[in-house]
C-alpha cells in the first residue's frame, strides 16, 4: 500500500495492520520509543510511525538517521497528538542506510542551497509540491487539447530558423571550438549548415496545422540570453498552440479557456499542495486562482492601454509611449486597473515578429499579450500573416533571407487560409501557480548562464 491509497480510505482502516515503504523525513528518538516522519511520494501527506522496544530490532531502528530508506508494517490508530492518524509499528526493515552528511536534514533549507543539491530536492516539502503540481498542471495542458481534438506535434529541437528573428540561439556544430571563432565552412559540420537548438516549435507547427486544422506542441526550447533574472532560463518549456480558421477573436478566446481549465485541474488535484503555497509562499494564492477563473477576461488595443497609461497619476520608472512596448510596472497596473485578466491586443509592428498578420491600418499587426494579476505577461499570440506577398515582404524589411523561409511562405501558396496561435511559457505558468518567483525553482534542473550541472 502507499499514502496516497491509504489516506484515501483511512476511515476504513483504523485498526488494521498495513504496510508501506519510504523515507524518514524526521526522527525524534527516545530510550525506550521514538516517532518517524514517514514519506513515500504518493501524496503530499506524511504520517507519522510509533514505535518502542517492543521490535525485534530497536536498538537498530532508534539509530536510523533521516533520509533512510524503511519497509514498515504496523497497524492504523487514532493519534492523541498533532496529526488525526498514526501508524503503531509491528515491525520495521531497513532498505537503505543514510549517512548523517545528508544535506536535507529536517530544517530550513534556503531556495540558492537547494539549487547546489538539486538531484535531493524534490525530497522537501516545497519542491515536492511544485514537481507535482508541475506533473498534474501538465497532464491538464495535455487534457485540454486532447479533449478539444488537437492533434499533438512533436517540433523539431534542432533547427536552421530562428522563428523570432532575435539571433540569441545556441549553434550545434561538430567542428572543433578554434575554428568557430574565425569564417566557418558550414559545409563541413554535420548538417552541412548553420544549426541551432530552436527557440521555438511555432513555425513547423503551423505546417501540421494546414494538414489537422489544430495542433499544439508542448516541449523544450532553448534561448541564449545572457541574463539571469528570476524569470529567465537558457532551457525552458513552452505550449504552441496552431489553429486554422481561427482570426485574433478566437485565438483570445482559446487563450481564456484553456488557462482556466488548467487552473481549475491543479486547484482540484492539488488542494494540499495549493494550500501549503498559500501558507508558506503567496498569501492568497488560492484566492487569485480562484478569481481567475471566474473572471471575464478584458480586451484592450495597445493604443487604449497607452492612453491608461499616460492618464494615470503616476510617476513611472519607464515612461508609457505609443509605438513601444509596456514595462512590468505597466503590465502591474493594467491589470489593477481593471481588477482582472486582460488581453491587450493590436501591437505596434515595429516590435513584434514577422509572421504576425498586418493590419488594415499597416502600422498594427494582430498580435495579443495576455496580462494576469501578480504576474504580468502569461501568454502571447497572433493571427499569423496568411497572404504570401506580404510574409514575403515582411521579411525582407527584417533583413532576414527568404530562402531560409522557403517552406513558411509555400503554406501561404498551397492552400493558404486565415490561421492562430500563441505561446506560453509552462514555468511562467507554473511561477503563477505555485507562487514561487524564481524560474530555477521551478524547473528540475535549471539552465541558466555559467549553470549546467547534473
Amino acid at each position: 500500500m502507499d499514502l496516497k491509497e491509504l489516506y484515501a480510505n483511512i476511515n476504513n482502516l483504523v485498526g488494521k495492520e498495513v504496510e508501506l515503504n519510504g523515507w524518514i523525513r524526521n526522527h525524534r528518538r527516545q530510550k525506550e520509543f521514538g516517532f518517524i516522519d514517514f514519506s513515500d511520494g504518493t501524496c503530499f501527506k506524511h504520517i507519522q510511525i510509533v514505535y518502542d522496544n517492543t521490535l525485534v530490532n530497536f536498538d537498530i531502528i532508534n539509530k536510523i538517521l533521516v533520509g533512510s530508506t524503511l519497509n514498515v508494517t504496523g497497524i492504523i490508530v487514532k493519534s492523541t497528538g498533532n496529526q488525526e492518524y498514526e501508524i503503531k509499528a509491528t515491525k520495521i526493515t531497513v532498505l537503505g542506510n543514510c549517512p548523517d552528511d545528508y544535506p536535507i536534514q529536517p530544517k530550513r533549507h534556503t531556495r540558492e542551497f537547494l539549487r547546489e543539491v538539486a538531484y535531493l530536492r524534490p525530497r522537501t516539502n516545497l519542491f515536492q509540491a511544485i514537481f507535482r503540481v508541475r506533473s498534474v498542471a501538465a497532464f491538464a495542458i495535455h487534457e485540454y487539447f486532447q479533449n478539444q481534438g488537437y492533434v499533438y506535434f512533436h517540433a523539431p529541437l534542432l533547427t536552421a530558423s530562428d522563428c523570432e528573428g532575435a539571433g540569441e540561439m545556441f549553434q550545434v556544430t561538430t567542428l572543433p571550438i578554434e575554428k568557430l571563432n574565425g569564417k566557418v565552412d558550414y559545409s563541413k559540420d554535420f548538417f552541412g549548415r548553420e544549426t541551432n537548438l530552436t527557440v521555438s516549435g511555432q513555425l513547423e507547427a503551423e505546417t501540421f496545422a494546414t494538414a489537422y486544422k489544430k495542433t499544439y506542441t508542448f516541449g523544450p526550447t532553448f534561448r541564449a540570453e545572457n541574463s539571469n533574472t528570476k524569470t529567465h532560463a537558457a532551457e525552458f518549456w513552452m505550449i504552441e498552440p496552431e489553429i486554422c480558421f481561427c482570426d485574433l477573436e478566437g485565438d483570445m478566446d482559446i487563450m481564456e479557456s484553456m488557462l482556466k481549465y488548467i487552473v481549475t485541474y491543479v486547484l482540484e488535484k492539488c488542494p494540499d499542495e495549493i494550500n501549503f503555497f498559500d501558507q508558506f509562499v503567496e498569501k492568497g494564492l488560492k484566492e487569485k486562482l480562484t478569481k481567475l477563473i471566474n473572471s471575464k477576461f478584458v480586451r484592450i488595443d495597445h493604443e487604449e492601454a497607452i492612453k491608461i497609461l499616460k492618464e494615470a497619476d503616476i510617476k513611472w520608472d519607464f515612461t508609457p509611449e505609443y509605438g513601444q512596448d509596456i514595462a512590468k510596472e505597466h503590465e502591474k497596473y493594467i491589470t489593477e486597473y481593471f481588477d482582472g485578466p486582460v488581453f491587450i491586443k493590436n501591437w505596434p509592428k515595429d516590435i513584434k515578429a514577422f509572421y504576425m498578420k498586418l493590419n488594415n491600418d499597416g502600422k498594427t499587426v494582430a498580435a495579443v499579450d495576455l496580462e494576469v494579476p501578480g504576474a504580468g505577461e502569461l501568454m502571447g499570440g497572433s493571427q499569423r500573416e496568411e497572404d504570401y506577398n506580404k510574409l514575403l515582404t515582411r521579411i525582407k524589411e527584417l533583413n532576414l533571407n527568404p530562402e531560409d523561409f522557403s517552406w513558411y511562405l509555400n503554406l501561404r501558396k498551397y492552400g493558404t487560409c486565415i490561421h492562430s496561435g500563441f505561446g506560453m511559457g509552462f514555468e511562467r505558468l507554473l511561477i503563477y501557480l505555485t507562487g514561487v518567483d524564481n524560474i530555477r525553482d521551478v524547473i528540475p534542473y535549471p539552465r541558466t548562464p555559467g549553470n549546467c550541472d547534473f
